[in-house]
């Protein structure tokens, strides 16, 4: 088996031995200026449709890199993990939020506006950004994609039936996100909902409970941050119903 190649680069393009990759002026910077390396370097460019592939940095200037592929470390894999939805916040939890949801196995991040969403302009571009980074740093093969904004009550009009929400609700009136999950199905499409600081208005939560597909979840006695709860409904769904029974390719 081959060993690992500490240093990872997310290629959105085909790989396949033999080929060769342009890389752009940031991720040349980065590897001449960040990671310091040279040519001949190893290094594993990866995406969700290619899988993993070992490549040697055949050129670096100043501007422009290239990479010629050599083997497959690890081919496609599904990487089917909850949404998460999020009503956007300060930019620093923000961008913590989003890196961990990455590292965590969120599929999707959708940011949603609600009665008492509080926040700047959302950089798009720059959450991407964050977002594959953290894949690059955790192993994922996948880079969730950061959907466009979109008011609640829309993206609720025309939710999938066969996805269930499981809605963080810090009213306590939800029961415990453990209990829900028993009799879960791990193979049943899901989706995370946690709200703004100063949590879901009383008109939303009784438009909640008019929905068949939701399923009002508990995290405990205490209040939480709107980034600490996101952060621990998923570490608590990939531990009960998600991934956790996985172990990590050495």
């Amino acid at each position: 088996m081959s060993e690992t190649v500490a240093t990872r680069l997310y290629i959105d393009a085909a790989l396949a031995a033999g080929g060769d990759v342009e890389l752009d002026a940031t991720k040349a910077h980065r590897l001449r200026n960040v990671l310091r390396l040279g040519p001949g370097a190893a290094v594993a460019a990866f995406n969700a449709r290619a899988g993993e592939w070992r490549c040697e940095l055949s050129e670096l200037g100043r501007n422009r890199a290239r990479l010629t592929v050599r083997e497959r470390l690890r081919p496609p894999e599904p990487e089917t993990g909850p949404w998460l939805l999020f009503a956007p916040i300060k930019r620093a939890p923000l961008d913590w939020m989003v890196e961990k949801a990455t590292e965590l196995g969120a599929e999707a991040l959708l940011p949603v506006w609600t009665e008492r969403t509080q926040s700047e302009r959302l950089n798009r571009e720059r959450l991407q950004a964050e977002a594959i980074a953290a894949a690059e740093q955790c192993g994922r093969l996948s880079v969730p994609e950061i959907r466009e904004p979109e008011r609640l009550d829309r993206i609720l009009a025309v939710w999938p039936a066969e996805r269930c929400l499981l809605l963080c609700d810090e009213s306590g009136a939800g029961a415990p996100l453990a209990e829900a999950l028993a009799n879960f199905s791990p193979s049943a499409p899901c989706a995370l909902l946690v709200g703004p600081e100063g949590g879901f208005s009383d008109a939303e939560l009784d438009a909640f409970g008019k929905l068949p597909i939701v399923t009002r979840v508990g995290l405990g006695p205490r209040v939480l941050r709107a980034e600490t709860a996101a952060i621990a409904a998923l570490a608590a769904f990939q531990a009960i119903s998600g991934d956790w029974h996985r172990v990590r390719r050495r």
